[in-house]
């Protein structure tokens, strides 16, 4: 793991509770661990000028959207981002879609989702409960948009300037 990535993930506290969505008061304090985590990692990445997504949630705290950017050839790429926990979470790491890219890259689901199969879910089995949606970012959501981004400008798949709209109308 890259230094710089290692060290930033390791600010991210690490949540304890093992519960989800069904798990009544016990997901309540899971969910509470969730924010907290969520509002140090993004106090941590402003800190250090790489703030890079915006998140929320719905009341339950199951459905999750906002959007995340990076950053190529001093250009600004940004997309909308969503996803849903698994009934199974935290045992399942959730799967987050940037519906805009659907189709753009061979590193993405139908639906839009990302692939993180091979490099990010053994490391979140290993790690459950510890792991949490900061995490998710972190470690699988980031990295994926740093390799695939410029991936995807460089094959003419996204243009500079609003990136949700080029991919939009290279679909079209």
């Amino acid at each position: 793991m890259d230094p710089q990535v290692k060290a930033s993930v390791s600010r991210i506290p690490l949540l304890r509770t093992k519960a989800g969505p069904r798990d009544g008061d016990q997901w309540t304090q899971r969910l509470k661990e969730e924010y907290g985590s969520l509002i140090k990692y993004v106090e941590n990445n402003k800190e250090t000028d790489t703030h890079w997504f915006n998140l929320e949630s719905n009341a339950q705290g199951t459905r999750w959207y906002g959007t995340c950017w990076t950053y190529y050839k001093n250009e600004k790429y940004e997309f909308d981002m969503e996803f849903d926990l698994p009934v199974t979470y935290p045992q399942a790491a959730p799967e987050i879609a940037l519906p805009a890219l659907e189709g753009k890259t061979v590193k993405m689901y139908r639906g839009g989702k990302i692939c993180m199969t091979t490099h990010f879910f053994p490391l979140w089995s290993r790690n459950v409960p510890y792991f949490g949606i900061s995490h998710v970012l972190a470690l699988g959501l980031g990295p994926w948009l740093s390799i695939e981004v410029p991936a995807m400008v460089e094959e003419g798949v996204l243009k500079p300037g609003s990136a949700t709209a080029a991919a939009t109308q290279a679909s079209s």
